[in-house]
């Protein structure tokens, strides 16, 4: 029998007070939701909880994060930025800038925009960084290193990323699913899809992959993005052994709209996998 398989989790949100909103997680935080899109006429918000049992505290602040061909995203210094990624940064602020949360409290970040007169048409991004302050460790409290050697303490710093999107004027995007096979990679086999995008905004959706007569999918993928800086990407996503090898043949793959917006179907195809 072929199992239905996840490719990207989503985590509930209940605790949050926020009923059916994709959140992630890092470390010992939940953030929710996981995407913003502002037009300028209003804010919006971020919520933020410690799930771990000690108290900590995290400083929130904006990147510039570009788009590869590959699917990932390389960090920009800030000195690298082109004109549109430095206008994203003046134009989203967001409150309060660092916080310290009690085990299960949740803390809402405001977020507005402010889009300055004249600006031009299209789609502005940052990524909001979440990241963990690590405890000031008293010198008392330190490993002693043995016979006079130098001791050194790790601790693990983790972060969390969202992008906060600013849409400026009428705009409009398509996207196109291309060819499909399943490979491996060091992490073990993937299946891995081309998706072309048209137009002067990014596309945002789902991915649900069944096998033609069978109504369950195989596999499902959740917060599949394109961004306006690449015209096309590689999509890959990571899958056991065994429904990698039931992916193989011919497959019907769709590409819809996130599901809080309507879940339209953007592009679907039929490919016959190798």
């Amino acid at each position: 029998m072929l199992r239905f398989f996840k490719a990207f989790g989503l985590f509930s949100a209940a605790a949050l007070g926020l009923a059916a909103v994709p959140a992630a997680a890092s470390g010992d935080l939940l953030v929710a939701p996981t995407r913003l899109v502002l037009d300028g006429s209003r804010g919006t918000e971020v919520v933020l909880n410690n799930i771990g049992s000690e108290p900590a505290t995290y400083r929130i602040s904006l990147e510039i994060k570009r788009m590869t061909a590959e699917g990932g995203l390389d960090e920009i210094a800030e000195a690298d930025a082109n004109e549109a990624e430095k206008a994203a940064l003046g134009m989203i602020a967001f409150s309060p800038r660092r916080v310290t949360l009690p085990p299960n409290q949740p803390q809402v970040i405001r977020v507005g925009v402010r889009v300055p007169e004249g600006t031009p048409a299209g789609e502005y991004r940052a990524h909001m960084l979440f990241r963990a302050v690590p405890d000031t460790v008293a010198a008392t409290d330190a490993p002693k290193a043995a016979s006079g050697g130098v001791s050194i303490a790790l601790t693990p710093i983790y972060g969390i990323t969202i992008p906060v999107i600013v849409r400026v004027g009428d705009l409009g995007a398509e996207a196109m699913i291309g060819e499909a096979w399943v490979g491996e990679t060091r992490d073990g086999p993937a299946f891995n899809f081309d998706l072309r995008r048209t137009g002067n905004r990014s596309v945002y959706g789902d991915i649900e992959v069944t096998r033609p007569g069978r109504a369950e999918p195989l596999l499902v993928a959740r917060g599949i993005a394109v961004y306006p800086e690449v015209g096309a990407r590689k999509v890959s996503l990571r899958v056991p052994p065994e429904l990698a090898a039931a992916l193989k043949g011919p497959v019907h793959i769709r590409y819809t709209e996130d599901r809080e917006i309507g879940g339209g179907t953007i592009d679907a195809v039929d490919r016959v996998v190798k």
